[in-house]
């Protein structure tokens, strides 16, 4: 015989995680992790990024973009590495 609470249990369980997934899905696509919130890199910005890397402060510049874009640490320091003077 099969015992009904564990029965009731094992679907409650299921259920849960079902709902927690759907929940992480949503989340994910509301503000995907590297995603661009301002209005992206403009000329200003970069000036202002390649000031910074003359002078020697590339951490200032890499959180100068993460308050400006909204990027992740790690991409926004690939960013400042990457953006040089014309």
């Amino acid at each position: 015989m099969v015992n009904t609470a564990a029965v009731i249990l094992l679907a409650a369980l299921a259920a849960l995680v079902i709902i927690g997934l759907i929940v992480l899905a949503v989340r994910l696509t509301q503000r995907p992790r590297n995603h661009l919130i301002g209005g992206g890199l403009g000329p200003a910005l970069i000036e202002q990024v390649l000031h910074l890397k003359a002078t020697g402060q590339f951490d200032q510049a890499v959180i100068l973009v993460r308050g400006e874009t909204g990027l992740s640490h790690r991409a926004a320091s690939r960013l400042v590495r990457k953006i040089h003077t014309p």
